[in-house]
C-alpha cells in the first residue's frame, strides 16, 4: 500500500507539471498501473496545451534517402550497404529535386534528407545539395541529419563539428532531425552501433547546434536489448541537455524492426513497453514541448493509443521512407486515415509546420482534403501535370 501511495504521489506531482527524478521515473516505468500512468501523462499534456488540448497534429513530409553506402554498419540497420558492395546506390541531384517537386505538389512542407555515412561525402556535399534544394524550393523546410552525420562529414572535410554545422545551416539546413541517437547510454550504444560517436558526443554536437540557432528533435530506438534503467538514462541525458540549451522541440521514440539486420529480432520492445515509455517521457521530459507517437513502427492502433498516453503529435504522412521500412516496418497510411485516427481518439486533427504551428485545423470533417495521392511511401517520383517545378517532374521511378 505504501508503495502504491508513493507512486500515486509521484504521478500526481508530474501530472501537475512538477519535476520527477530519474529514480522516480524508473519506478513509474517499471511498476505504475498502466491506466494511472496514462491518465497522469494525459493530464500533463492537457496542462501544457491548455486551450488547444483538444488538438493533435500531423505533418506531410518526405524522407529522401540519398545513398545507402555507409561505413558505420549499425547492427539494427537493414538499409545500409558496405561502400564497395555491388548493392550501393546514390541518388543524383536531379532525382533529389524531382522528389522535392513532388513533395511540394502534394502539400508537403518538410523534407528529411537522410542516408548512410558515405566515405566520400564531406561538408561540401551537403552544402551543394541543400543550396540547390533551397534555390529550387525555398518553401520546403530542410529538417534533416543529426549529430552522427555531422561528426562524419566534419571528419571527412577536416573541420570541426561547429564549422560543419555553421556551413550546412548557411547553405539551407533549417533544423536537425535528431538522427543517430539510437540509445545514448554507453553499454547499449556500443552493442548496436560500435562505430558511431558516443552518446555524450551526440549530446555535445546537438548542444553546439542549439547554441548556433539550429534546433532539433530528439529520438530513441527501443527494443535492441537495452534495460529499463538504460531507457530512463537516455531520457535523463536528453532532459539535462535541454536544461542547458532548450533546443529540442520534440521527443520521438520508435521501436526496433527485426527484419534483414544482424540483431535478427532476438530482442524487441512490446507495445505496452512503448506506451509506458511515451507516458513516462511526457511526465519526465517536463522541458520538452512535444511527444510524437510513432505509428510507422508500432502500428496505427498503437499510434492512436499514444494520444491517450501523453503524445500530442501523430507524426507524418511520410511520402517516402526507406530505412525502417527495410527492417520490416510495413505500416502505411494516407492523410484521410490519419485524420480519422486522430478524430476517433477524441481529438481534432491539425496539419502542422516543422516548428509545430497549426497550418490547417480540420474542425469540420466535411471539409477534409480528399487528394488520394497524399499517401505514405509513394512509389513514384513524378506527377503528370504537376505544377511545383514542371521542368523536373516527369521521370520513371528508379
Amino acid at each position: 500500500m505504501a508503495q502504491s501511495t508513493a507512486s500515486q504521489n509521484v504521478l500526481d506531482r508530474a501530472a501537475q507539471g512538477g519535476r520527477i527524478s530519474p529514480e522516480e521515473a524508473l519506478d513509474l516505468y517499471r511498476s505504475a498501473p498502466l491506466h494511472a500512468l496514462g491518465q497522469a501523462a494525459d493530464a500533463a499534456r492537457r496542462l501544457r496545451y491548455a486551450g488547444t488540448e483538444h488538438i493533435a497534429t500531423y505533418i506531410i513530409e518526405r524522407n529522401i534517402n540519398y545513398t545507402n553506402a555507409c561505413v558505420t554498419a549499425c547492427k539494427f540497420c537493414a538499409f545500409y550497404a558496405a561502400p564497395k558492395s555491388e548493392d550501393v546506390w546514390t541518388r543524383d541531384l536531379d532525382d533529389i529535386l524531382r522528389r522535392c517537386a513532388e513533395t511540394v505538389e502534394l502539400g508537403g512542407t518538410q523534407i528529411m534528407f537522410q542516408g548512410g555515412h558515405h566515405p566520400d561525402y564531406g561538408v561540401e556535399y551537403y552544402e551543394r545539395h541543400f543550396a540547390a534544394i533551397k534555390e529550387a524550393f525555398p518553401q520546403l523546410v530542410i529538417h534533416s541529419l543529426g549529430a552522427s552525420e555531422v561528426e562524419h562529414m566534419a571528419r571527412i572535410s577536416g573541420v570541426t563539428a561547429e564549422e560543419a554545422i555553421r556551413r550546412i545551416h548557411a547553405a539551407g539546413l533549417d533544423s536537425f532531425a535528431g538522427a543517430g541517437a539510437e540509445l545514448l547510454p554507453a553499454r547499449p550504444r556500443r552493442a548496436i552501433a560500435p562505430l558511431k560517436e558516443s552518446g555524450e558526443r551526440w549530446i555535445e554536437i546537438m548542444e553546439t547546434a542549439h547554441r548556433l540557432g539550429v534546433e532539433s528533435t530528439s529520438t530513441m530506438l527501443m527494443g535492441t536489448g537495452e534495460t529499463n534503467a538504460e531507457r530512463i538514462e537516455h531520457l535523463r541525458m536528453i532532459r539535462d541537455a535541454q536544461d542547458r540549451t532548450g533546443g529540442f522541440r520534440a521527443f520521438i521514440p520508435y521501436t526496433y524492426q527485426p527484419e534483414n539486420n544482424h540483431l535478427k529480432g532476438r530482442t524487441q520492445a512490446t507495445l505496452f513497453e512503448y506506451l509506458r515509455l511515451i507516458a513516462v517521457a511526457r511526465l519526465f521530459l517536463d522541458n520538452v514541448a512535444h511527444i510524437q507517437g510513432s505509428w510507422l513502427t508500432t502500428g496505427k492502433e498503437v499510434g492512436q493509443l499514444s494520444l491517450h498516453y501523453g503524445a500530442d503529435d501523430l507524426g507524418s504522412v511520410m511520402l517516402e521512407e526507406n530505412v525502417v521500412s527495410s527492417a520490416g516496418a510495413k505500416h502505411r497510411s494516407d492523410r484521410l486515415e490519419l485524420l480519422h485516427l486522430i478524430r476517433t481518439a477524441g481529438r481534432v486533427p491539425a496539419q502542422r509546420s516543422t516548428t509545430y504551428e497549426h497550418l490547417v485545423v480540420h474542425e469540420d470533417p466535411a471539409l477534409d482534403p480528399v487528394d488520394d495521392r497524399v499517401v505514405s511511401h509513394l512509389s513514384s517520383t513524378a506527377i503528370e501535370g504537376g505544377s511545383a517545378h514542371p521542368e523536373l517532374k516527369v521521370v520513371p521511378a528508379r
